[in-house]
């Protein structure tokens, strides 16, 4: 089942919380097109820094191999490893231009579909308040249910007492 990183907005001019219609759901997991057509999936999502980064790497590498006399089934395969990095990775390249602009990620949800994620994120959502969650709260050490027992005195060392001591 895919596991989508639910990100909020930073709050616009005059919003307090922002609006739940901003958030983003972000699937976890490899990406087809960001595999097949990086560059283009990098342009459609709107990711420019991480568009450049790629144009940049893809020119390094490619420039290095020819200067290398690489053969050409060498330099297809060196650039299929890259189209199959940036496809695993499409994810975190998503969340990473979120955080860049001041996003916050507010949860996880395990959904079949998008739509799911949404219906099961916001459910939980509108039972808490409908509020930015609270931060989650550091575990505490439980308190014992009835008071620790005193070590008593005795002569016996290990775990068998012998017959006859207290």
């Amino acid at each position: 089942m895919p596991v989508y990183t639910v990100h909020e907005p930073p709050p616009r001019k005059g919003e307090t919380i922002p609006a739940p219609e901003r958030f983003m759901f972000v699937r976890e997991g490899f990406r087809l097109w960001a595999f097949l057509l990086p560059p283009l999936w990098l342009l459609v999502r709107r990711l420019w820094l991480a568009l450049l980064v790629y144009l940049v790497a893809a020119a390094i590498i490619l420039i290095s191999l020819r200067f290398m006399s690489a053969p050409g089934w060498a330099r297809f395969w060196v650039m299929a490893i890259v189209h199959l990095l940036v496809g695993l990775e499409a994810a975190t390249i998503e969340r990473w231009t979120f955080a860049r602009s001041k996003w916050k990620t507010i949860g996880t949800v395990s959904a079949d579909n998008a739509e799911a994620a949404e219906r099961r994120f916001f459910d939980a959502w509108v039972a808490r308040g409908g509020n930015v969650p609270a931060p989650a709260a550091r575990p505490e050490t439980p308190a014992a249910p009835y008071p620790a027992p005193r070590p008593q005195q005795s002569d016996v060392l290990g775990l068998f007492p012998q017959p006859g001591s207290r």
